[in-house]
This record gives C-alpha cells, structure tokens and sequence, in this order.
C-alpha cells in the first residue's frame, strides 16, 4: 500500500518520521514521479518568491519622480529586504534542517505575499521611509523561508552524481520568477494606470496560488513516504557521509560552528558570494534606473532590461551545469571562474556604451551579463551543498546566502545608490568590475579541497 502522506514527529512543521518501508516493485513504480512531482514543487515555489521579493527597483523612477524618496532612499528600502533575506536564509536554513519542507516554503512565501499586499493597500507604509523599509525588512524575512526547504529537498531526492545538472535546471527559477515579476509588473501598471502598487498587490495575488500548489506538490525525505534514502536507490554514496559529522556526539549548534562557520573552504565561498552578489543586484536592481538617466529609455523599456537579465540567467545556468558536467568533469571552481570571466567582458562593454547606443545593443550586453552571472550563483551554493554532511547541508549554502545578501546586497543598494549619487555612474561600474576580480580570486581558494573531496568520491563510489 503506498504512503503518500508526511507523518509528523514533533508537531506539524518538525521533520517527518521515515514511514513504513514501501516493497521494491512499490518503490519502483513511485519514486520517478514522487521525484518529478517534488522538483516541480519546488521549482514554481521558489520562482514564486522572485514574484514578491524586492519589487521596489522596478518601479524606483515613478517613486523618484514622484518626489517620494531619493535614490539613497530607494537603495535604503530595497536594502533592508536583501537584509533581512540574508539573515533569514541563514537562520532559517538552520530550522529547516530539521522541519518539514513541504510546510515551510509554503507558508513563506504566503506571509511575505501578505505582506506585499499590506505595501500596496495600506497607504501609511508607503507614506513614511521609515515604515517603508520596515515592512520590506519582514518582508525579506519571510522570503529566507525559500532557499533552505529547497536545499534540503535537493540533498534529499537527488544524488551526487546528478545534482550538478538538476541544481542548474532548479537555479532557473530565479530568473523564472524574476522574468515573471517584471511582465507581471508591466501588465500592473497598465491595467492601473501606472500606479505603482500595482507592482505589489498583483504578483503577491499569483504568489499565493502557487503557494498553494507547492503544498500539494512537496514532500520533504523519500523515507518520509516509505521510500529508500536517495543514495541507496541510485548506488550514489554522497561526498560528505553524515556519519562523518555525526558521530563526533557534537550538539547541533556545536556541529555547525565546527562544519560551517569555521570551515576555511566555507569562508571562502561565503566571501566570493559577498562579490558574486554585488554584480547581479549591482546591475540587476539598478537597470531600469541607470537606461533611464544615462541612455534615455522608458520605464517600461528598462524594466524590460531588468527581465531580460533574469531570462538570459535561465540559459546560462543550464550552461553553467553543462559546461560543470561535461567539460570540466564536475569542477565547480573551474566552471565557477570561467562564468566570472564572462560576467567582466560584457560588464565592461555595458560600462563603456556611449550615450546613443543602440537599445538593442545594450541589452545583448544585459543579456550576458545576466546569462554568465546566474552561473557563479548556482555554484557557490552548489558547492555549499556538495562539501557538507545532508543534515548541516542547508546550513551551509544558508551561510555563504548570509554573506552574499547581508554585505554583497548592501554594497548593490545601498552602496551603489551612495556611489550613483555622489560619484556617478563611471565610479559605480569601476567598483562593479573589481568585483569580479575579488570573486575570482576567492573562488580559485576553493579549488584544493574541491579537488580531494571529487576524488574521495570517485573512490567510494567503485568500492
């Protein structure tokens, strides 16, 4: 008989108990479409939470023109989400390695959508900076509920030797979420007569269905269903056994202070996240500001840039996973460097556009920028997940999240709102550039101990 609901152990948000073992013939016929039903899952849940997360740099001009705010206080209210996201993706990875994923991203994503409908219709948050970046700081919080149930599942229903290529296809639900918000957007402001609410209450109305659809769709561990550990039913042992970790009788706490925050390679991944952050949101969240004063294009026309960056990371991040896979054998540092190196060419190119450009030209130039960064993205986090035990796994890339959202979002509102403002948009690009040099340098510091661990697995695996 098949057993196809999560059995709670500690109240409803705890981890599951393993159900009664399902038979091989059971397990067979149900674990390729429990797989596919929980990647979709959480696929188009967390794509959801692009939907809410950070909508103030599309409508940042119409918020500027309308005297509201000035560019320091658009960078100050988007900050204080990526903030608090950083924080959350951290703290909450920390809980969600021990709760019921199939709960928890749901029931993120549903408070951070109420509390994008509260920006939009209740008009003293709006009316007061302050409150304003409040709301957005509960907000961010809410939205630290996605990563780590994701991560968790991730570790949980795919093997090692296959969560490279299904990582790069998951990661695209950034840039689906992220594409999706600006259409959503768009057709917000059309229908609403270019208020800018509107970029709020409608995809926080599309988040809460596909909240819903995520808590239909999830289940946290395949034994939590009856069916066998991931790495048994494929003959695939992980990286970092658990018992490696585990029976050193460490406190939970104690084990990821040992694992996690004092692990060099960990640090490392955690500070080129800072850098790797500052360049996706350093252009990302400025794109529809930085064509609109310097190349002279509409609102609508730089929100399109802002979409098109999140389409193209869909195309190189399957890139990305390829290019891991097939042509450096599952080195991530390698792959890693090499997308950075693609993100400093056409980040130059972008820089150095003369003031009538073709708008075509300019966003080929977006283009690529997005398709080269979304791949370092995927990796950090990847390799976060790749180089820890499964259960201080969400942990770990929640850690390198901390660092990416916390410092490296600041330096992209925040610091580059202060740079914009005081210096222009030459000296912003130049910081943006030395970034790239700073995540390269950092990530090349990964490399020896990702080298011994691929080769601790090679050998495990032909025992």
């Amino acid at each position: 008989m098949s057993h196809t609901v999560d059995q709670p152990r500690r109240g409803w948000l705890a981890a599951p108990q393993p159900a009664p073992r399902l038979s091989d013939t059971e397990q067979a016929a149900e674990y390729p479409s429990w797989r596919l039903k929980v990647f979709i899952g959480i696929f188009f849940g967390y794509a959801g939470f692009y939907l809410i997360r950070n909508n103030i740099p599309l409508v940042a001009k119409i918020l500027l023109d309308e005297g509201r705010m000035d560019k320091v206080g658009v960078g100050l209210i988007a900050n204080a989400a990526l903030i608090a996201y950083g924080l959350s993706k951290f703290f909450s990875a920390t809980i969600s390695d021990r709760s019921n994923a199939r709960y928890f991203l749901p029931i993120g994503l549903a408070l951070s959508a109420v509390a994008n409908l509260c920006i939009a219709f209740i008009p003293a948050i709006s009316a007061s900076l302050t409150v304003f970046a409040i709301v957005m700081f509960i907000n961010g919080w809410f939205q630290g509920m996605g990563w780590p149930p994701c991560g968790r599942v991730l570790v949980h229903w795919f093997s090692t030797n296959e969560r490279g290529w299904k990582t790069a296809i998951w990661n695209c639900a950034h840039n689906v979420g992220g594409m999706t918000v600006g259409a959503l957007a768009a057709w917000g402001l059309a229908i609403s007569g270019g208020k800018w609410q509107a970029a709020f209450w409608l995809p926080a109305i599309f988040a809460l269905i596909v909240a819903a659809a995520a808590f239909i769709l999830i289940r946290d561990t395949p034994e939590s269903i009856g069916l066998a550990p991931i790495e048994e039913f494929r003959n695939d042992p992980a990286k970092v056994e658990a018992a490696d970790v585990s029976t050193e009788q460490l406190g939970y706490w104690q084990t990821i202070v040992k694992h996690v925050l004092l692990r060099p390679t960990m640090i490392y991944l955690a500070l080129a996240n800072v850098f790797v952050y500052a360049l996706r949101y350093g252009v990302l969240s400025w794109t529809p500001t930085y064509l609109s004063e310097v190349h002279k294009v509409s609102v609508t026309k730089g929100i399109a840039g802002f979409s098109l960056f999140e389409l193209a990371g869909i195309f190189g991040t399957l890139a990305c996973g390829w290019v891991s896979d097939k042509v450096f054998k599952g080195n991530r540092t390698r792959t890693g460097i090499t997308f950075l190196a693609g993100v400093g060419v056409f980040l130059v190119a972008y820089w150095l556009s003369p003031v009538g450009t073709p708008y075509w030209l300019l966003m080929v130039y977006l283009f690529f920028i997005g398709a080269f960064i979304y791949g370092p993205v995927m990796l950090i986090g990847l390799q976060a997940l790749d180089m820890s035990a499964k259960h201080v796994a969400g942990t770990a890339a929640g850690f390198t999240g901390l660092f990416g959202y916390v410092i490296g979002a600041t330096m992209a509102s925040t610091g580059v709102g202060w740079v914009v403002h005081h210096y222009g948009w030459a000296t912003t690009f130049a910081v943006l550039t030395g970034c790239v040099v700073a995540a390269v340098a950092l990530i090349a510091l990964v490399g020896p101990e990702e080298k011994r661990l691929m080769e601790a697995h090679r050998v495990a695996s032909h025992r």
